[in-house]
């Protein structure tokens, strides 16, 4: 099944928290958990999140290439300009388990950082969270 998920002026962590939910495969009375049988999700407005607090200005993601001296970072509100697919995805399989099927269920999962998407033909259902 497909879902739709328009992520506008939604608070980032509870809107991540209940699309991991959903990819885990844990709405469906069948869940097992060396099993993937999840959903699809199509995730639009991804550069519209909310966050709480000081999280813009505070929070950081790392990088690093392996170099001797060559970490980078950037800050919340930096990569929320740049690439808000990003965000969202990171926190999704930050919250998936850590096995082999982690990789199959977050490439369940589209994002979309306008109003629009592709998979019209799935006929996908609209989830208000």
């Amino acid at each position: 099944m497909w879902y739709l998920v328009d992520a506008k002026n939604k608070i980032l962590g509870r809107l991540v928290s209940k699309i991991a939910f959903i990819l885990i495969g844990k709405n469906k009375f069948n869940y097992l958990p060396y099993v993937d049988n999840s959903d699809y999700i199509i995730l639009i407005n991804a550069s519209k999140i909310l966050v709480t607090g000081n999280k813009l200005k505070n929070k950081r993601y790392y990088f690093h290439s392996g170099y001797v001296g060559n970490m980078k970072s950037i800050t919340l509100g930096d990569m929320l300009k740049k690439s808000p697919e990003f965000i969202i995805r990171h926190a999704i399989k930050g919250m998936l388990p850590k096995n082999i099927l982690s990789n199959k269920k977050i490439k369940k999962l589209k994002i979309y950082s306008g109003n629009s998407y592709k998979e019209h033909a799935q006929k996908p259902v609209l989830i208000n969270f």
